[in-house]
């Protein structure tokens, strides 16, 4: 058994560029995010991020296809509302809008299994998984594999000041009996098939769900979710046939251990706010305005 206090800081680069970019926009949505409501100018969000406004501009539509501004509208309440628009009918339509346009579903070309509830209960026990840090457009992310795939996809949260060690703990207190073991190596190709967006139905991104079986039941409804909708809490509990339960939802939504494929961002409150998000708001709002771009076509 790995002990967190062994983890060697080490990375494997991937799309290294768009990470070091994120570091820049992490501290861009800070900002925009405290100032929105004044209508900073580019030449002021370009001045607090050290950068001339035309650099400003090249790094906002380099990282995900958007100008600042139009970033700024992808991340505020009314654009939120807005994806929330015929949440209702999202599962019904999901397949057509996914096969359609610049709005083809990546979450097509997911291959998906559940471990028992049994294998649950026993927390991991007589599981090896393997774990990497791997640079990526949202930052620094930790993938986790079994033999069967991908059990999780955390990111380190600057906004808790976590650490790589920080964010493995997080991760492990999931299966806290299971053998952790350090091989960049082995789940780089699976950050890289994920990051560099190289899904397909030949060879789909493979992922095992760890967990109850309500938990599973959410987790594969969030699989249904196009890129560039998102639903609120009370329309999962309906799709799952149990309306009353958008508490338990939410709670369901929070244990999501495998982000980004997995598409727990796209879960907002009925209101059209955020809601919470485990790996940090900032990473949420980076996350919607990153597939806003990619949406349109330009990312």
């Amino acid at each position: 058994m790995l002990h967190a206090s062994t983890i060697a800081e080490t990375a494997t680069p991937l799309t290294s560029d768009r990470s070091r970019d994120y570091a820049l926009i992490r501290r861009a949505i800070a900002f925009l995010s405290a100032t929105w409501t004044e209508q900073p100018s580019l030449e002021r969000l370009a001045e607090h991020l050290g950068l001339s406004p035309a650099h400003c501009q090249k790094l906002f539509r380099r990282w995900c296809g958007l100008s600042p501004k139009e970033f700024v509208q992808a991340i505020t309440i009314d654009h939120a509302r807005g994806l929330l628009e015929g949440s209702a009918s999202v599962f019904d339509t999901a397949l057509e809008v996914g096969l359609s346009g610049g709005s083809r579903l990546h979450d097509l070309f997911v291959s998906h299994e559940a471990m028992t509830p049994g294998d649950y209960k026993r927390r991991g026990e007589g599981l090896e998984m393997v774990y990497g840090f791997h640079a990526c457009p949202f930052g620094e992310a930790l993938l986790i594999a079994t033999e069967r795939g991908v059990a999780g996809l955390a990111f380190v949260d600057e906004d808790k000041g976590q650490s790589r060690q920080d964010a493995l703990v997080d991760m492990m207190q999931r299966w806290p009996k299971a053998r952790y073991v350090e091989a960049p190596t082995k789940t780089a190709p699976h950050a890289r098939q994920i990051f560099a967006s190289e899904w397909s139905r030949d060879q789909p991104v493979r992922l095992v769900m760890i967990g109850t079986d309500f938990d599973v039941r959410v987790w594969e409804t969030l699989l249904k979710i196009p890129m560039g909708r998102a639903v609120s809490y009370t329309d999962i509990a309906r799709h799952i046939g149990a309306p009353s339960a958008s508490r338990a939802v939410g709670s369901a939504v929070g244990r999501n251990p495998i982000s980004f494929v997995v598409p727990c961002h796209r879960v907002l409150r009925g209101d059209g706010s955020l809601g919470g998000y485990h790996w940090g708001l900032t990473r949420k709002r980076a996350l919607i305005g990153w597939e806003t771009g990619r949406v349109a076509g330009r990312g």
